[in-house]
């Protein structure tokens, strides 16, 4: 069965740094573009951070220059470096898996990061 699992959130001071990991299985995860969302309590969710099955990457302007995306595909996992986190990125990041050409996307279950003194 499909599974994406993340990992790697915690509580964090702000200007902390933390990686985000999200393990893929029963799926062939280098024909798959992965994004990393976030949702906060009473906010839409957001994307954060994509990167494509060829490895190109696109940020939402707030996380340029602080967030990272990359992929490993010998290992099935998509990473979020996130540094000069601020208590604004406290939310629930998911990543997200979307297929070349045909069939669903799909989420995992979420990580929560928490930015607080």
């Amino acid at each position: 069965q499909r599974q994406l699992v993340e990992s790697g959130g915690g509580l964090v001071q702000p200007g902390g740094s933390l990686r985000l990991s999200c393990a893929a299985s029963g799926f062939t995860f280098r024909r798959y573009a992965m994004n990393w969302y976030r949702q906060a309590p009473g906010k839409e969710r957001e994307l954060v951070a994509a990167i494509s099955a060829g490895g190109s990457t696109n940020y939402a302007d707030s996380m340029k220059g602080r967030f990272t995306i990359s992929r490993d595909n010998s290992k099935n996992t998509v990473y979020l470096q996130m540094n000069s986190l601020k208590p604004e990125d406290t939310a629930v990041y998911y990543c997200n898996a979307v297929p070349i050409g045909i069939g669903s996307d799909y989420w995992g279950q979420g990580t929560q990061v928490t930015v607080s003194s």
